[in-house]
């Protein structure tokens, strides 16, 4: 648009840019019209230019500048001005349209996808998609990459849970240099603990620790943490219980590097007479029974339904499949008073947990009567770790399950417990364990599937005696966003969960808790390449 004021100020002229059109032409006589009203008149046109400019590019794209009439302009003008103009509106509601229309029809077989948005975008130009079309292409790209993006997840989950079942080369490597040691070092068989120290291995003024494993790095871990987080080291005193395999190693690695004045005892599951197979009958059908052995150790992805299943439900039950829920090494716990015949109170420790504070006072706590001290999992600020209920562990749709047990009463966490002994040996927990589990065998897996906690949460019920948060930090194995200023202040920390610290899966920030109390000067460590992550 160009506004042409004659020389002599007599006439005014509004042309378009693509040809000469007259919109408007103003003839002035000097004599009839002052300069005033001739600046107030060009003043107004100027004000009006960019409207009538605006107009003109509308209706050029709407396809209609073959309308030069007035009563046209108005039409289109008059409620632009107005503000009342719904050409946007109209847009946006014919798009819904055609996204709920492509939403609810089927995609084409064999249909041919663009590999990237500007791949479709080209497409488009040389084919001229209409709206339909593009939509229909952006719908099944969409459906393309999330089909790919849950792939993918689960291939990690699943790649996650082998490296979180398996060993790693440098523990393997340890486990199997110590056994060597053992053979051929006398120093390393030397006898734990000295022979004047056995009297201390059932003195009840002591504080016993627990720990059931066959890992060697862990179980030093444990043992170190709580000896330099103690302010009376010398009252320790811990009693390691493994498997035959392992027993070697891991009384090598305790005799060649002792934590005095702190006391440790390690035993083998074969020096204990009484407990064999034939003695736990539900252990050997736990390990033995084909369709038991498959569930844990046989192709986890087979026959999954992976469209109805979330990552996270999947991720559930690949841990429910870990191999250390048909260990005997795992199931131990439940025979403490029996492994312990001469001992009042006994901590029991998972290798997985870090000591950090001085925990002498929790044989002071006061069970009042119960037998299990445990910090209870369905309150706390963590809402996904601290959230757990019966109904978290449980099938409920099973009639047994649904008579005995309340879906809404609060669970409680395996891994640092508090056992009263004395208390325990007045109740049938053993035998309610024993039932339930051979129930589930029955069942088929079908009232439970993750591990020993369920059978524990029955066995144990009534006998629970709740204890402070602080004493038990858990979910360091599975939750990223664990808050590190509350795991510096928890007396224990606990990586239950998939991620454990001395595997690559482990997480970077919640590692160095760990990795502080690992003797990385140690011969058999560096030699075995455990270096620090």
């Amino acid at each position: 648009m160009q506004l042409h004021v004659s020389p002599s100020m007599r006439s005014l002229t509004i042309s378009s840019n693509n040809g000469f059109i007259e919109l408007m032409k103003i003839k002035v006589a000097a004599r009839h019209i002052s300069y005033r009203t001739l600046f107030h008149t060009i003043l107004i046109l100027a004000f009006l230019l960019p409207f009538v400019f605006i107009l003109t590019a509308l209706v050029t794209l709407e396809g209609v500048d073959k309308c030069s009439s007035f009563d046209c302009l108005g039409r289109r003008l008059g409620p632009r001005l107005l503000g009342r103009d719904d050409s946007g509106q109209r847009l946006v509601k014919d798009f819904y349209k055609i996204l709920n229309q492509v939403n609810t029809e089927e995609i084409p077989d064999g249909i041919k996808l663009p590999d990237s948005f500007n791949q479709l975008v080209s497409e488009m130009k040389n084919n001229q998609y209409d709206a339909k079309t593009f939509a229909l292409m952006l719908r099944a790209m969409m459906e393309k990459l999330e089909r790919e993006i849950r792939e993918s997840k689960f291939s990690e989950l699943m790649n996650k849970h082998f490296a979180a079942s398996s060993i790693p080369k440098g523990l393997y490597c340890l486990s199997l240099r110590l056994t060597d040691e053992y053979s051929s070092n006398a120093h390393a068989r030397r006898q734990l603990p000295s022979p004047e120290l056995l009297p201390v291995l059932s003195n009840n003024t002591y504080h016993h620790f627990v720990l059931s494993t066959d890992n060697i790095l862990a179980a030093s871990v444990v043992v170190t943490s709580a000896v330099q987080s103690s302010l009376k080291p010398e009252k320790i005193v811990f009693h390691i219980i493994t498997d035959k395999k392992t027993y070697a190693g891991m009384h090598a690695w305790f005799a060649l590097n002792p934590v005095s004045p702190a006391i440790v005892e390690v035993k083998g599951v074969h020096q204990f007479d009484w407990l064999t197979r034939e003695n736990v009958p539900v252990l050997e059908a736990v390990e033995n029974h084909h369709g038991i052995r498959n569930y844990y150790h046989g192709n986890h992805i087979a026959g999954a339904n992976l469209s109805d299943t979330t990552p996270r439900t999947f991720a559930s039950k690949l841990q429910a499949r870990s191999p250390k829920y048909i260990s005997l090494l795992n199931h131990l716990r439940i025979y403490l008073p029996e492994l312990f015949p001469n001992l009042d109170k006994v901590v029991f420790l998972d290798d997985d947990v870090v000591i950090q504070r001085d925990l002498s006072p929790l044989w002071e706590i006061d069970l009042r009567g119960k037998v299990n001290g445990a910090v209870e999992t369905c309150k706390g600020e963590d809402e996904w770790v601290m959230s757990k209920h019966f109904r978290n562990y449980f099938n409920f749709s099973h009639p047994l399950i649904a008579k005995h047990l309340d879906p809404n009463e609060c669970a409680w966490a395996y891994g640092m417990n508090v056992f009263d002994l004395r208390a325990w040996r007045k109740t049938n927990i053993r035998e309610t364990y024993h039932y339930w589990l051979k129930e589930n065998l029955k069942s088929n897996l079908t009232m439970w599937k993750l591990g020993t906690l369920p059978p524990a949460l029955i066995a144990f019920k009534g006998h629970i005696h709740p204890i402070d948060q602080s004493w038990h930090m858990l979910g360091l194995g599975y939750q990223s966003k664990t808050n590190v200023e509350n795991a510096k202040r928890a007396a224990v920390i606990h990586y239950n969960g998939q991620s454990k610290p001395w595997l690559q899966i482990g997480f970077e920030h919640l590692r160095p808790f760990w990795t502080k109390y690992v003797n990385y000067s140690n011969d058999f460590v560096r030699n075995c390449h455990i270096l620090e992550l």
